[in-house]
Protein backbone atom coordinates (compact mmCIF):
# COMPACT_ATOMS: atom_id res chain seq x y z
CA UNK A 1 0.00 0.00 0.00
CA UNK A 2 2.86 2.30 0.52
CA UNK A 3 4.01 1.44 -2.56
CA UNK A 4 1.44 2.06 -4.60
CA UNK A 5 0.58 6.00 -2.63
CA UNK A 6 4.12 7.01 -3.56
CA UNK A 7 3.59 6.39 -6.83
CA UNK A 8 0.14 8.02 -7.04
CA UNK A 9 1.99 11.11 -5.68
CA UNK A 10 4.64 10.46 -8.38
CA UNK A 11 1.59 10.58 -10.53
CA UNK A 12 -0.27 13.44 -8.74
CA UNK A 13 2.74 15.75 -9.09
CA UNK A 14 3.46 15.04 -12.64
CA UNK A 15 -0.14 16.06 -13.23
CA UNK A 16 0.45 19.35 -11.60
CA UNK A 17 3.53 19.70 -13.26
CA UNK A 18 1.91 19.44 -16.56
CA UNK A 19 -0.76 21.81 -15.83
CA UNK A 20 1.23 24.32 -15.22
CA UNK A 21 3.88 23.89 -17.67
CA UNK A 22 0.69 23.80 -20.49
CA UNK A 23 -0.96 27.33 -18.83
CA UNK A 24 2.43 28.79 -18.45
CA UNK A 25 2.54 27.50 -22.93
CA UNK A 26 -0.69 29.72 -23.30
CA UNK A 27 -0.10 32.94 -21.03
CA UNK A 28 3.13 33.50 -23.57
CA UNK A 29 1.04 32.66 -26.49
CA UNK A 30 -1.64 34.75 -25.33
CA UNK A 31 1.07 37.77 -24.84
CA UNK A 32 2.86 37.01 -28.04
CA UNK A 33 -0.09 37.16 -29.91
CA UNK A 34 -1.32 40.79 -28.25
CA UNK A 35 2.33 41.87 -29.14
CA UNK A 36 2.24 40.68 -32.44
CA UNK A 37 -0.99 42.31 -32.29
CA UNK A 38 -0.04 45.58 -31.42
CA UNK A 39 3.24 45.58 -33.58
CA UNK A 40 1.00 44.52 -36.43
CA UNK A 41 -1.35 48.10 -35.80
CA UNK A 42 1.96 50.21 -35.30
CA UNK A 43 2.96 48.70 -38.80
CA UNK A 44 -0.69 49.29 -40.22
CA UNK A 45 -0.41 52.80 -39.12
CA UNK A 46 3.40 53.89 -39.78
CA UNK A 47 3.35 51.66 -43.23
CA UNK A 48 2.73 54.90 -45.09
CA UNK A 49 4.49 57.00 -43.29
CA UNK A 50 7.39 54.61 -43.91
CA UNK A 51 6.63 54.01 -47.43
CA UNK A 52 6.98 58.03 -47.54
CA UNK A 53 10.41 57.93 -46.54
CA UNK A 54 11.38 56.65 -49.41
CA UNK A 55 8.85 59.07 -52.24
CA UNK A 56 11.13 61.45 -54.09
CA UNK A 57 10.99 64.99 -52.80
CA UNK A 58 8.70 67.19 -53.86
CA UNK A 59 9.29 70.68 -52.13
CA UNK A 60 6.78 73.19 -51.55
CA UNK A 61 7.27 76.41 -53.22
CA UNK A 62 8.72 79.68 -50.93
CA UNK A 63 11.60 76.96 -49.57
CA UNK A 64 15.14 76.56 -49.97
CA UNK A 65 18.08 74.40 -49.11
CA UNK A 66 18.96 71.45 -50.04
CA UNK A 67 15.67 69.40 -48.86
CA UNK A 68 13.66 72.28 -49.37
CA UNK A 69 13.82 72.09 -45.44
CA UNK A 70 14.96 76.28 -44.75
CA UNK A 71 11.44 77.71 -44.50
CA UNK A 72 12.11 81.55 -44.18
CA UNK A 73 9.19 84.08 -44.58
CA UNK A 74 9.03 87.59 -44.02
CA UNK A 75 11.21 90.62 -45.59
CA UNK A 76 14.18 88.94 -47.42
CA UNK A 77 16.01 92.85 -46.20
CA UNK A 78 15.22 91.85 -42.94
CA UNK A 79 18.86 91.80 -40.93
CA UNK A 80 17.44 89.72 -37.87
CA UNK A 81 16.16 85.96 -38.53
CA UNK A 82 14.14 84.57 -35.43
CA UNK A 83 13.54 81.14 -35.40
CA UNK A 84 10.54 79.18 -34.48
CA UNK A 85 10.18 75.45 -33.60
CA UNK A 86 6.47 74.28 -33.45
CA UNK A 87 4.57 70.63 -33.29
CA UNK A 88 1.51 70.91 -34.81
CA UNK A 89 0.25 68.44 -31.74
CA UNK A 90 1.91 70.83 -29.36
CA UNK A 91 -0.85 71.72 -26.46
CA UNK A 92 2.01 74.96 -25.96
CA UNK A 93 2.59 75.77 -29.55
CA UNK A 94 -1.62 75.88 -29.45
CA UNK A 95 -1.29 78.91 -26.49
CA UNK A 96 1.60 80.16 -28.29
CA UNK A 97 0.03 80.86 -31.12
CA UNK A 98 -3.37 81.87 -29.73
CA UNK A 99 -1.72 84.43 -27.35
CA UNK A 100 1.29 85.83 -29.50
CA UNK A 101 0.95 84.95 -33.24
CA UNK A 102 -0.49 87.95 -34.34
CA UNK A 103 2.19 89.84 -32.40
CA UNK A 104 4.59 87.81 -34.03
CA UNK A 105 3.21 88.23 -37.56
CA UNK A 106 3.27 92.21 -37.44
CA UNK A 107 6.54 92.18 -36.48
CA UNK A 108 7.67 90.39 -39.97
CA UNK A 109 4.74 92.59 -41.58
CA UNK A 110 6.91 95.62 -40.09
CA UNK A 111 10.24 93.86 -41.22
CA UNK A 112 11.59 94.00 -37.56
CA UNK A 113 12.67 90.16 -38.83
CA UNK A 114 11.84 87.46 -40.94
CA UNK A 115 11.10 84.24 -39.38
CA UNK A 116 12.76 80.91 -40.05
CA UNK A 117 9.93 77.94 -39.31
CA UNK A 118 10.94 74.64 -38.09
CA UNK A 119 7.50 72.32 -37.83
CA UNK A 120 8.44 69.23 -36.25
CA UNK A 121 6.82 66.04 -35.43
CA UNK A 122 8.33 64.52 -32.82
CA UNK A 123 5.45 64.13 -30.33
CA UNK A 124 4.26 61.68 -32.74
CA UNK A 125 7.02 59.13 -31.52
CA UNK A 126 6.15 60.02 -27.75
CA UNK A 127 5.36 56.33 -26.46
CA UNK A 128 2.68 57.88 -24.39
CA UNK A 129 0.25 59.21 -27.22
CA UNK A 130 1.80 58.21 -30.58
CA UNK A 131 0.46 58.38 -33.72
CA UNK A 132 0.97 60.35 -36.99
CA UNK A 133 -0.63 63.60 -36.84
CA UNK A 134 1.82 65.79 -36.19
CA UNK A 135 3.56 64.33 -40.05
CA UNK A 136 0.16 64.59 -41.68
CA UNK A 137 -0.76 68.29 -40.40
CA UNK A 138 3.00 69.43 -41.51
CA UNK A 139 2.77 67.43 -44.66
CA UNK A 140 -0.89 69.75 -45.00
CA UNK A 141 0.88 72.83 -44.46
CA UNK A 142 3.31 72.13 -47.07
CA UNK A 143 0.38 72.25 -49.23
CA UNK A 144 -0.84 75.28 -47.66
CA UNK A 145 2.47 76.69 -48.05
CA UNK A 146 2.88 75.69 -51.93
CA UNK A 147 -0.44 78.29 -52.21
CA UNK A 148 1.17 81.40 -50.57
CA UNK A 149 3.41 82.25 -47.42
CA UNK A 150 -0.11 83.97 -46.72
CA UNK A 151 -2.07 80.34 -46.69
CA UNK A 152 0.55 78.98 -44.71
CA UNK A 153 -0.08 81.16 -41.65
CA UNK A 154 -3.46 81.67 -42.16
CA UNK A 155 -3.83 77.50 -41.91
CA UNK A 156 -1.18 77.11 -39.03
CA UNK A 157 -3.58 79.83 -37.28
CA UNK A 158 -6.40 77.62 -37.87
CA UNK A 159 -4.96 74.43 -36.77
CA UNK A 160 -3.88 76.33 -33.17
CA UNK A 161 -7.12 78.11 -32.62
CA UNK A 162 -8.76 77.20 -29.80
CA UNK A 163 -11.71 76.13 -32.12
CA UNK A 164 -9.45 73.55 -33.98
CA UNK A 165 -6.56 72.22 -31.82
CA UNK A 166 -6.82 68.59 -30.48
CA UNK A 167 -6.03 67.45 -27.18
CA UNK A 168 -2.55 66.32 -27.16
CA UNK A 169 -3.38 62.74 -26.73
CA UNK A 170 -6.19 62.79 -29.69
CA UNK A 171 -4.49 61.86 -32.83
CA UNK A 172 -7.18 63.82 -34.74
CA UNK A 173 -4.71 65.57 -37.38
CA UNK A 174 -3.79 62.01 -38.67
CA UNK A 175 -6.97 62.33 -39.87
CA UNK A 176 -7.00 64.04 -43.80
CA UNK A 177 -10.54 64.58 -43.92
CA UNK A 178 -9.95 67.11 -40.24
CA UNK A 179 -7.55 68.84 -41.68
CA UNK A 180 -9.69 69.47 -44.85
CA UNK A 181 -12.43 70.69 -43.01
CA UNK A 182 -9.94 73.51 -41.05
CA UNK A 183 -9.02 74.53 -44.64
CA UNK A 184 -12.28 75.19 -45.79
CA UNK A 185 -11.79 78.58 -42.57
CA UNK A 186 -8.87 80.00 -44.88
CA UNK A 187 -10.13 82.02 -47.56
CA UNK A 188 -6.72 81.35 -49.67
CA UNK A 189 -7.34 77.57 -49.36
CA UNK A 190 -11.33 77.09 -49.52
CA UNK A 191 -12.27 75.26 -52.41
CA UNK A 192 -8.64 75.48 -53.18
CA UNK A 193 -8.44 72.15 -56.07
CA UNK A 194 -4.69 71.85 -56.13
CA UNK A 195 -4.47 72.53 -52.51
CA UNK A 196 -6.64 69.43 -51.61
CA UNK A 197 -5.47 67.30 -54.67
CA UNK A 198 -1.75 67.94 -52.79
CA UNK A 199 -3.21 67.05 -49.22
CA UNK A 200 -5.50 64.13 -50.49
CA UNK A 201 -2.15 62.70 -52.55
CA UNK A 202 0.64 63.04 -49.47
CA UNK A 203 2.73 65.12 -52.14
CA UNK A 204 4.67 66.48 -49.17
CA UNK A 205 5.01 63.86 -46.86
CA UNK A 206 8.99 63.10 -47.93
CA UNK A 207 9.21 66.73 -47.29
CA UNK A 208 7.27 66.56 -43.71
CA UNK A 209 9.69 63.81 -42.77
CA UNK A 210 12.92 65.81 -43.64
CA UNK A 211 11.63 69.40 -41.71
CA UNK A 212 11.10 67.15 -38.94
CA UNK A 213 14.85 66.33 -38.68
CA UNK A 214 15.91 69.88 -38.10
CA UNK A 215 14.78 70.07 -34.47
CA UNK A 216 17.10 67.07 -33.09
CA UNK A 217 20.13 68.51 -35.22
CA UNK A 218 19.95 71.89 -34.16
CA UNK A 219 19.49 70.60 -30.54
CA UNK A 220 16.15 71.97 -29.84
CA UNK A 221 14.46 69.45 -27.03
CA UNK A 222 11.13 70.71 -26.74
CA UNK A 223 8.13 73.32 -28.39
CA UNK A 224 7.48 75.62 -28.91
CA UNK A 225 11.40 77.42 -28.95
CA UNK A 226 12.49 80.55 -30.37
CA UNK A 227 16.11 81.05 -31.22
CA UNK A 228 17.90 84.05 -32.03
CA UNK A 229 22.09 83.90 -33.13
CA UNK A 230 22.09 80.11 -31.04
CA UNK A 231 20.24 81.49 -28.05
CA UNK A 232 17.02 79.98 -27.25
CA UNK A 233 14.66 82.43 -25.99
CA UNK A 234 12.77 82.19 -22.87
CA UNK A 235 11.33 84.22 -19.93
CA UNK A 236 13.70 86.07 -17.68
CA UNK A 237 14.59 83.60 -14.61
CA UNK A 238 13.35 80.67 -16.03
CA UNK A 239 14.11 77.98 -18.79
CA UNK A 240 10.68 78.73 -20.54
CA UNK A 241 9.58 79.69 -23.88
CA UNK A 242 7.12 83.42 -23.59
CA UNK A 243 3.96 82.33 -24.74
CA UNK A 244 1.90 84.54 -22.90
CA UNK A 245 1.75 88.37 -25.46
CA UNK A 246 3.21 90.44 -22.78
CA UNK A 247 6.12 87.54 -22.12
CA UNK A 248 6.32 87.26 -26.26
CA UNK A 249 6.82 91.35 -26.20
CA UNK A 250 9.13 91.89 -23.33
CA UNK A 251 11.45 88.99 -24.46
CA UNK A 252 11.50 90.23 -28.23
CA UNK A 253 12.31 93.96 -27.20
CA UNK A 254 14.97 93.01 -24.78
CA UNK A 255 16.16 91.02 -27.45
CA UNK A 256 15.72 92.82 -30.88
CA UNK A 257 15.52 96.58 -28.84
CA UNK A 258 11.91 98.27 -28.61
CA UNK A 259 9.29 98.12 -31.49
CA UNK A 260 9.48 101.54 -33.72
CA UNK A 261 6.23 103.40 -32.99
Amino acid sequence: MRAERERQAKKDKTRRQLLVAGSLVVVLAVAGGIAYAVTQMNKTEDGPWQAAASKPLVKPAGTSGENGTELVIGDKNAKETLTVYEDPRCPMCSAFEQNSGKKLREDVKDGRYKVRFVIANFLDDNPAIKGTGSKNAVSALGAALDVSSEAFLDYKEALYSKRNHPEETDDAFADDKKLLDIAQQVPALKGNKDFEKNLKDHIFDRWALELGKLMGKDGVKGTPALVHNKKQLTVPGTENPPIMSKQFTAVIDAEFGPRKK
